[in-house]
């Protein structure tokens, strides 16, 4: 099978990434029961995968260079808040605490992507298929390759003004007929371009330019999903507490968990967020106290979002800048201000 020498690092680029010496490195190795085998013994030294790699060091909390955190947000079921929190996530970590946040909009609705730079920017980006949809489709047309990372990203959006950090590759509708197609796309060469890893390759090198990546996923376990999920270290659930929205909470846990041992990735759960939560409804009490105390889902947050009427007027993109407290209420902004920091404690 064709492989791509970036997906793979020597002792050499690993001490770089860690930021410590060669011997470090090599002292890892025998001490660390759990540090990735080599792929490859050659006759210049090992040969590892640099995900897994990234992986063990993120895991580890190696002093030095500090690594990309890469978590999914994902549900089954829509309306559950799933894109709000991944935006304002995304412009927490940047305007509270000086995060370098990448925003990944793989879902079709592409809510994400006009919350972040509004309508009439994300027209013009589509019109000239500056989108996450011409990467998929490129790899269904591979002779006529269109898809330019560099005019895709988008710099510096969000309409929060303290927001300066955050980036994003913004989604498309025609993603929709883009995910049904892609399971008959043609492998390449050699069996080259695996399905799942389309959106890997082509983000890889700008990877590290980031301290967060939030994917945020289409409510399904289709590929698109699952090229969220490839390049993620951890996923999120944001969900309301009551019975339709955590129903596929545990079909989401053993697929991710299936997937990360096919793929030999770790993708762990973060936690369970609950989301629109009421306060005097039985039913959501009663949920929340069931997802609490079940040994067989991610643990749930502490940090809970409230139910708030400002959500709406959150979602419209305004073309001046605002405060976290005047695009989501103050009780609101404290709320994912708190979510923020107990996932990058979880993170770090």
């Amino acid at each position: 099978m064709a492989t791509n020498t970036d997906d793979f690092v020597g002792i050499n680029e690993i001490a770089l990434m860690a930021n410590v010496s060669k011997q470090a490195v090599a002292n890892w190795r025998v001490r660390a029961s759990d540090f990735p085998e080599p792929v490859s013994e050659l006759a210049s030294g090992p040969i590892f995968r640099r995900s897994q790699v990234r992986s063990w060091l993120r895991r580890n909390k190696r002093k030095g260079k500090p690594m990309t955190h890469i978590f999914s947000t994902i549900n089954l079921k829509g309306g559950v808040a799933k894109t709000t929190t991944s935006v304002a996530l995304a412009e927490t970590f940047s305007a509270n605490m000086g995060k370098r946040v990448l925003v990944i909009d793989l879902d079709p609705q592409t809510n994400a992507t006009l919350m972040l730079i509004g309508e009439e920017r994300w027209f013009e980006l589509n019109s000239k298929e500056h989108t996450l949809a011409r990467l998929f489709k490129d790899a269904m047309d591979p002779d006529n390759r269109k898809f330019d990372l560099d005019k895709t990203l988008q710099k510096r959006v969000s309409d929060v003004g303290a927001a300066r950090t955050i980036d994003l590759l913004p989604s498309s509708l025609d993603l929709i007929d883009v995910q049904d197609k892609l399971a008959s796309a043609p492998v390449g060469k050699f069996y080259a371009a695996n399905p799942i890893e389309l959106l890997w390759r082509a983000v890889k090198s700008r990877i590290d330019d980031y301290d967060i990546v939030i994917v945020d996923c289409p409510p399904n376990l289709g590929i698109i999903t699952l090229n969220g999920l490839r390049i993620s270290d951890g996923y999120i659930i944001p969900t309301i507490p009551d019975h339709m929205s955590t129903y596929g909470i545990p079909q989401i846990v053993t697929r991710i968990r299936d997937f990360s041992q096919a793929i030999s990735e770790k993708i762990e759960p973060i936690g369970i967020i609950a989301t629109k939560y009421q306060a005097n409804s039985t039913v959501h009490n009663n949920v929340l106290k069931q997802l609490q105390d079940d040994a067989d889902v991610p643990i749930v947050m502490d940090t809970i979002i409230r139910q708030a009427n400002q959500v709406a007027a959150a979602a419209e993109f305004q073309n001046y800048p605002r405060t976290l407290k005047q695009k989501y209420g103050s009780e609101l902004a404290n709320q994912y201000d708190e979510l923020a920091r107990e996932i990058w404690n979880e993170l770090d």
